[in-house]
């Protein structure tokens, strides 16, 4: 049986005896409410006993007000969780796309989880992630990006960030993708262990079927992405740290 419940800013589900703890942010716009857009992923870590808080947000510019906010209710989340069924979890961090980029942005540098995993990470400059905003910001004549930038944040990532287990998942076709920088950023590291692994699929391949899909795509469509979904959730469980 699953319990439900929601602390701040995040959806907490457990299986009655979980085994370890994933901590997942999910990509810019499709994350207000992870419980339904990535219900897949999650049902299948729910059934292989691990508890999963998701934390739902609305991206803004400031990347590292949000990275600091989501660290601070998965603790508060945590805490709670270790306190209800008394053990200490093994967790992994989880991210998809934008959540790559704030997780790695936390203010513990890595340090308090055993491990994380980078789903398509995703950290374009804010005129290409917008579309709008470059022709906005020509007609207006001004300037906005994020803070940090892309090339301030892999700064970061190299000289801050302190997690040496890291596990990089790249599809075959996926444009958006950039663990290829990522990596070579955190293979600058001393002692770094990061690998990454191509699978088939798309940018949006860890996202459950949404309504419109579901009416339009064959059963045999359906299987083939939730098989996607499956794999993923298999190499997360299996992936030893």
């Amino acid at each position: 049986m699953i319990s439900f419940r929601r602390i701040s800013d995040v959806c907490c589900q457990w299986p009655s005896r979980p085994i370890g703890l994933i901590e997942l942010i999910g990509g810019s716009y499709i994350s207000i409410k992870p419980e339904v857009t990535y219900k897949r992923l999650i049902s299948g870590f729910l059934q292989r006993n691990f508890a999963v808080h998701s934390w739902g947000y609305i991206p803004n510019f400031d990347h590292q007000l949000q990275a600091n906010y989501a660290w601070k209710q998965f603790r508060q989340s945590r805490k709670v969780l270790e306190k209800r069924f008394g053990l200490k979890a093994k967790s992994i961090k989880l991210g998809h796309s934008l959540g790559c980029k704030l997780h790695l942005l936390a203010p513990d540098g890595g340090r308090n989880c055993d491990g994380l995993v980078a789903i398509s990470f995703n950290n374009f400059k804010a005129d290409k992630s917008i579309p709008l905003l470059r022709k906005m910001s020509q007609k207006l004549n001004f300037q906005a990006e994020f803070s940090p930038s892309p090339s301030e944040t892999l700064n970061l990532i190299r000289e801050h960030y302190e997690q040496l287990n890291n596990l990089l998942i790249k599809f075959k076709n996926d444009n958006l993708d950039q663990n290829d920088l990522l990596l070579r950023a955190l293979k600058k590291r001393p002692s770094d262990k990061s690998k990454i692994m191509l699978l088939d699929g798309n940018h949006l391949s860890p996202l459950s079927l949404g309504i419109r899909e579901k009416f339009l795509k064959s059963d045999f469509q359906s299987t083939l992405k939730y098989k996607k979904i499956d794999l993923i959730v298999d190499k997360v469980t299996h992936w030893e740290i």
